[in-house]
């Protein structure tokens, strides 16, 4: 087992870990970034062909400009990004490392990660940052058949499901950007969603879009519906006119994402009643426990569409000035 010492250690090489990180360093500290997956992990696992809803300027991450023949930049450009930012700034990242427990305390600080093949690392510091997002942990549904190989609560892309019985679970814009390119790539798409109409932040774009799909018929859709069973060759709806099963070969349950609350916990730092809201400090991003703080999405708890990259970005600047007060 080998240990590494630095100032600042980030968990998560996301965007805003990356901010974090660069920013630590500008301030005149050692940094180092460690993540369970790759260099912004959770982008890459966006699908395919995505397309971000927001302009390149705000995206941008340690002064360097994200230049894009797009209004609105796509996940292949924003992943040539992110690497040419790491890279301008020569971060010191550490990717397949998934950190399994946090031990010590403020100023001394052991982080204890273990990569894709079971060895295990050290890597001490001063002072951690912990910037894990929430895309890596799926809302279940727990209902029986959730645990089938035909049930995902992640949509890459479409051509593997052409001419088969798609079921799209979820009423925001991951499922009405889902249902539409998979029905435009040949398949029988299905749409559960438990409110009375697709959700009213759905982009105004897409919103008339995946409707008129509806109203035509092309997607058929069920509101004020959950789903209670998946089977085999079918799924079991609870719909406003009682009971039904329909045939089915794959489901998407896009029904959203969590913060890693256990692993916070096991850190050391409160979830308030508010919203699984981790208790920090909101001018400094300090946590409870002294010397980790917390950024991006984390902070937000329950409520993750509170915080984007295009918010969580600055809270590097945050941390890093408290940090210069704090490290000597």
């Amino acid at each position: 087992m080998r240990e590494q010492r630095v100032d600042v250690l980030v968990i998560g090489a996301g965007p805003t870990g990356l901010a974090c990180a660069i920013d630590a360093k500008r301030a005149g500290f050692s940094v180092l970034l460690v993540d369970k997956g790759c260099l912004t992990n959770s982008l890459f696992h966006y699908p395919a062909h995505m397309t971000f809803f927001t302009t390149p300027e705000l995206l941008e991450i340690g002064d360097v400009p994200f230049s894009s023949a797009n209004t609105k930049p796509t996940r292949s450009e924003a992943l040539e990004y992110y690497r040419k930012v790491a890279e301008h700034y020569e971060l010191d990242i550490r990717q397949y490392q998934w950190v399994k427990t946090i031990e010590g305390e403020d100023e001394a600080f052991t982080v204890h990660t273990r990569d894709r093949f079971e060895r295990e690392s050290a890597f001490s510091a001063r002072k951690l940052i912990i910037a894990t997002g929430y895309y890596d942990l799926p809302n279940r549904m727990n209902i029986p058949g959730e645990d089938l190989p035909k049930v995902a609560h992640y949509y890459h892309e479409p051509h593997p499901y052409y001419d088969r019985e798609v079921l799209v679970i979820g009423g925001k814009n991951s499922a009405a950007i889902a249902a539409l390119e998979l029905w435009r790539h040949g398949a029988k798409v299905t749409l559960v969603h438990r409110g009375a109409a697709m959700h009213r932040h759905v982009k105004y774009w897409i919103l008339p879009d995946i409707e008129n799909r509806i109203r035509a018929g092309e997607v058929r859709a069920f509101f004020n519906s959950t789903v209670c069973e998946i089977k085999l060759d079918s799924v079991v709806l609870n719909t406003p006119d009682g009971r039904l099963e329909i045939a089915n070969d794959f489901v998407f349950a896009l029904t959203g994402y969590h913060p890693d609350f256990e692993f916070l916990k096991a850190a050391g730092v409160r979830i308030t009643e508010d919203a699984n809201r981790p208790e920090h400090d909101a001018a400094t991003l300090e946590s409870n426990v002294p010397g980790i703080y917390l950024a991006g999405v984390v902070i937000a708890g329950d409520r993750t569409n509170e915080i984007f990259i295009e918010n969580g970005r600055f809270h590097g600047r945050m941390i890093a000035e408290d940090l210069k007060r704090k490290l000597r």
